[in-house]
């Protein structure tokens, strides 16, 4: 056990002590309360639990140790909890500077003092409503007060570090002042969060990229919405993930959050979690997060027809969202009853991560070429799909990103409107027919593989659009870029376990990519298949 820091609390009765350590204490671990009242009832146990006799127990000991007494009781109380990990130890309270200065003079440079004060009235109210915490009270506040030592108490606030006013703060301000003095919410620049995003149309095949790195993460966070469907490899069947993290099945020890920006389809939700045996423990959902009606979902049939959409209400959703800036005029997830056992503030969930030093990994849905803001209207989908949009769905700061993983295909594909319509511009539009010509696989296997993971629609193929990878570089600013179906260039690159085995073509197209990318191309995928990727990283 090493213990990193003494804090010293002082203050009048209902200043906000005891308040301020249960706090503390429910919030953060490794902290734990050395009450100087408990020590001087198991100094004397035939004592009364009495305010009065407390009050004339510790000046007695003060008198007869000059105020040293509450530093043995605390070298007692560490001595006592060598098998408890403590990081922190609250002295619950010191009363005079010779204790004070008994503690500093032991514990050096870790000892820290908070003084909590509050107006004289304040206090008094307090009082009258105090809760019996095993002692019994004075009549009155003016009794307390007729205490020597509680007279002088707010002298100690002269040599506290910090001061803090009680009655001008909630309680939980003066638990995020002390904490944050504390250094316990840890540095908000660290980088531990990696983000995983499409820098086409959607389908790039994210989801196995993500499922291959998720076991590398404690924390895996999802957002977007039920109209991407992200396909991981697995016998018998491939595993299809609308809701949930990619990696929810490859790293069954993370943690999973849906954060305040998705959008849940209540039904199709609470299927996956039972499908893929989701703990109540395990998942955690933001409760802002946007429920989708059977209304929004209906609404959508003329986008289907009209651009391709996937109808799934998503977009009907968040138009509701911005709508409807009216107490209960929209379900949010908090208000669903199935969901309460899973419901968190994501933000206070995340804090809690980077404070224990958790690495995050946030998968981003469909593609660059889709979002709201930077695709080709009307041809795009109703949030932003750049690593900012999903960083915001998700409330994390880019300040804490460290790598940015941009997943790129060989050929982009874009859906196949079956009611005549188009989902949007390609620039260079092919058949799988060509396709199956470059590669050597036959047209049927393609067309039969390449259906929407939500939708089961057949896709529309393309050439490689170097302008579109450009601008998702500059919209992204990836640090990484994953390639994937390298097959589909050369059928002879499924059997390429490192990077040389790949065909000669292969290894000049992603030369290419990375002169035009100004990035590194550090994971191909050679196939759908378990052990699909080379890996190339260095991190």
């Amino acid at each position: 056990m090493a213990i990193e820091r003494i804090v010293l609390l002082s203050g009048h009765v209902s200043a906000g002590k005891t308040t301020l350590v249960d706090l503390l204490r429910a919030r953060f671990d490794g902290l734990e309360c050395f009450k100087t009242r408990d020590y001087l009832r198991k100094l004397n146990p035939d004592v009364e639990a009495s305010r009065l006799d407390m009050q004339t127990l510790g000046e007695r000991y003060d008198i007869k140790t000059k105020g040293a007494w509450v530093s043995k009781g605390l070298w007692d109380f560490i001595a006592d909890n060598t098998n408890v990990d403590i990081r922190i130890v609250l002295v619950d309270a010191v009363r005079i500077r010779q204790q004070i200065s008994a503690i500093r003079k032991a514990f050096g440079s870790k000892v820290v003092h908070f003084h909590l004060n509050a107006p004289p009235e304040e206090l008094k109210k307090r009082y009258r409503s105090r809760p019996h915490r095993g002692i019994r009270e004075l009549l009155s506040y003016d009794e307390v007060l007729g205490n020597p030592t509680e007279q002088k108490v707010d002298d100690l606030a002269k040599i506290a570090d910090v001061v803090i006013d009680t009655k001008r703060c909630t309680k939980q301000d003066v638990m995020v002042k002390a904490a944050s003095c504390l250094e316990l919410y840890g540095r908000e620049n660290t980088r531990s969060v990696d983000i995983l995003v499409g820098g086409q149309y959607g389908s790039e095949g994210k989801g196995n990229i993500a499922a291959y790195l998720a076991r590398e993460y404690d924390v895996l966070v999802r957002v977007g919405g039920p109209n991407a469907g992200h396909k991981v490899y697995s016998e018998p069947e491939p595993l299809n993930f609308h809701h949930l993290p990619s990696g929810s099945v490859s790293a069954p020890e993370s943690q999973l959050l849906i954060g305040p920006g998705a959008t849940i389809y209540v039904p199709a939700l609470l299927d996956e979690i039972a499908q893929f045996n989701i703990d109540l423990s395990r998942l955690k959902i933001d409760g802002k997060a946007m429920i989708i009606s059977k209304k929004d979902r209906a609404s959508e049939k003329d986008l289907v027809a009209g651009i391709g959409s996937t109808g799934q209400g998503v977009g009907a959703a968040q138009a509701r969202r911005i709508r409807g800036r009216k107490p209960g005029m929209v379900t949010l997830a908090r208000d669903i009853k199935n969901l309460h056992p899973f419901i968190c503030d994501s933000c206070e969930f995340l804090e809690r991560a980077f404070e224990r030093g958790d690495k995050v990994f946030l998968e981003g849905t469909q593609g660059t070429g889709l979002s709201l803001y930077h695709g080709d209207y009307p041809y795009v989908t109703s949030r932003d799909t750049t690593v900012s949009g999903c960083l915001a769905e998700a409330g994390i700061s880019a300040a804490r990103v460290r790598r940015i993983v941009m997943v790129c295909r060989t050929y982009p594909i874009r859906v196949k409107n079956p009611d005549g319509g188009t989902s949007g511009p390609m620039t260079h539009p092919l058949s799988w027919a060509e396709i199956a010509r470059r590669s050597g696989y036959k047209t049927q296997m393609l067309t039969r593989t390449e259906r929407g993971s939500t939708t089961n629609r057949r896709r529309r193929v393309g050439e490689f659009e170097w302008t579109s990878l450009r601008k998702a570089v500059s919209l992204n600013a990836p640090t990484d870029i994953a390639l994937t179906f390298v097959d589909y260039i050369c059928r002879r690159n499924e059997d390429a376990r490192r990077f040389e085995q790949l065909n000669e073509e292969t290894i000049r197209f992603v030369e290419e990519v990375e002169r035009v990318a100004r990035t590194p191309v550090t994971l191909i995928s050679t196939r759908f298949d378990y052990r699909n990727i080379i890996d190339r990283r260095t991190w």
